[in-house]
């Protein structure tokens, strides 16, 4: 039964979690909250406990496939990156991508894993079109990376001014192949099938079920997202489907085992992540309170609906016939104590040589973007959450005489608002940096006003190729510093209103 303040629809608080009302055709969700209080963000949801694993699939940012010579591009004409092996000819066999073992590693020590020295390679069967060999090759038995930990951040309200931190365990990093892409064709009843994607090589991270809601598993995804961005180890596009994302889910009463899960599957936004798992989560307690069972199944979202649909049962261990990859050997991999005497260094990869050469990563940047330019923690989130911002916000202090804590209120409230009306990125602003750090020099030095200051933004908006010095006196923005000429121009708006002045005179 819907709780009371819920009108018998999606209460306020479901609102905000997915975006709107019910979709069409499918039925209303009770709001869990008890006299109407809003279950999100927080995790709250007594006398039920959510549950959110994570399975990340992440593709490596490398020239070739992980087992051929085929390249690897985005958005290439059809199956034109394909060779032999890729398309599962007879006899062809699979070679090692160095560039993906060490990406692998780099990610693994970046969230805190311990690397196995030896791993192993293994075979998961399974039958899709887009499957030439009808198996893929992964590593299920002894991957690459184990026992990591990543530490993600999330504010407790809509301001950002506190933040919690969060740690989600990772279970492993494993090495694996991506499959094809089928292309389905309804108006000709008909499936086309791409296989440049097949053979790419992807990073599977497989958190633990530490999570609780959706805000949780978006936050924690776009940090790893940033942590992979600064390695290199991978582009992370979501949006070109480098990075994707499978969410478990289920729920439990406090004490007791967890429930069935199930697993929504290849979600390919951050918002999405978010909206998939919560309205999982309500729809099994709304099923659960209703007599009803969960099945472990795999499930989509459909974004447009904002809800979960079935696709198909879940696979177990035993369907997919797990069993060990013949044709490849164990990855054995080094460090400086175990690494050989005159050993070629081009054929082996050293995991110490690598940790050396780990850079900052997000957590250490914000904290340095804090102590060095004094500005808000909640700000540095800001700054590496938008891609080239922390560069533009950089430029802009070494070419002010601003001090960076005003400096980040004109570049978060004013330039990044433009860039959003306008769906651009920092990259593609018609305002750069050293025209930014101009128009701001002019107002530190007290030659305009801010109002003016946010006329001249708007100008160079416009990217007429003009300084803002050029607007400032096209537009006559100056502020006038000659007192005799201030009272010069006060009294000719006083003789030109003598009406107006003997009535304020006699009152």
């Amino acid at each position: 039964a819907a709780a009371r303040g819920c009108g018998g629809v999606w209460c306020r608080a479901w609102q905000r979690g997915t975006g709107g009302p019910a979709p069409r055709g499918h039925r209303a969700i009770a709001c869990n909250a008890r006299g109407g209080a809003p279950p999100f963000p927080a995790c709250n949801l007594a006398p039920w406990v959510p549950v959110v694993g994570l399975e990340i699939h992440a593709q490596i940012s490398s020239n070739s496939k992980l087992f051929s010579g085929s390249q690897v591009q985005f958005a290439a004409p059809p199956n034109s990156l394909v060779s032999f092996f890729d398309a599962s000819l007879p006899g062809t066999l699979p070679v090692l991508n160095r560039r993906c073992v060490e990406a692998a590693v780099m990610t693994g020590l970046a969230l805190n894993c311990s690397i196995n020295k030896k791993s192993l390679f293994d075979r998961k069967h399974y039958f899709y079109a887009d499957l030439p060999a009808g198996y893929q090759i992964t590593q299920q038995r002894v991957p690459i990376a184990v026992n990591g930990s990543l530490s993600y951040s999330l504010c407790t309200d809509n301001k950002m001014s506190q933040m919690v931190t969060k740690t989600v365990r990772i279970k492993q990093i494993q090495l694996e192949q991506d499959s094809g892409k089928s292309l389905h064709d309804d108006t000709r009843s008909q499936t086309l099938v791409d296989l440049n994607r097949a053979g790419v090589g992807l990073m599977e991270v497989v958190m633990e079920p530490d999570m609780c809601c959706g805000e949780e598993a978006a936050a924690a995804v776009r940090e790893l997202q940033l942590i992979l961005q600064t390695l290199g180890s991978s582009k992370a596009v979501m949006a070109e489907g480098q990075l994707r994302v499978d969410a478990n889910v289920s729920v439990h009463h406090p004490g007791e085992p967890y429930g069935v899960r199930t697993e929504v599957k290849n979600i390919n936004s951050i918002r999405f992540l978010a909206k998939a798992i919560d309205y999982e989560i309500q729809r099994q307690i709304e099923e659960l309170e209703n007599g009803g069972t969960i099945l472990n199944e795999t499930r989509a979202f459909d974004s447009k609906l904002g809800c979960t649909v079935p696709m198909r049962d879940k696979e177990g261990k035993q369907d997919y016939r797990f069993m060990p990859e013949p044709n490849l050997p164990p990855l054995i991999l080094y460090d400086a104590k175990s690494l050989p005497a005159n050993v070629n260094h081009q054929q082996v990869v050293n995991i110490d040589w690598i940790h050396e050469r780990l850079p900052d990563l997000p957590r250490v940047k914000r904290e340095k973007l804090v102590e060095q330019y004094g500005i808000l923690p909640e700000h540095s989130f800001t700054l590496l959450n938008e891609d080239g911002l922390t560069e533009f916000f950089e430029n802009v202090v070494k070419q002010t005489q601003m001090k960076p804590r005003k400096v980040i209120g004109w570049i978060l409230n004013d330039l990044l608002s433009y860039l959003k009306e306008h769906s651009l990125t920092v990259k593609e602003s018609p305002v750069s940096s050293s025209l930014l750090a101009d128009l701001l020099n002019l107002l530190e030095k007290k030659e305009i006003s801010s109002t003016a200051a946010k006329q001249v933004l708007a100008e160079l908006w416009k990217g007429k190729g003009k300084t803002p010095l050029q607007i400032v006196k096209e537009k006559k923005l100056e502020l006038i510093q000659d007192q005799k000429e201030l009272e010069q121009i006060c009294q000719a708006v006083i003789d030109g209103q003598e009406n107006e002045v003997i009535m304020v005179v006699l009152g």
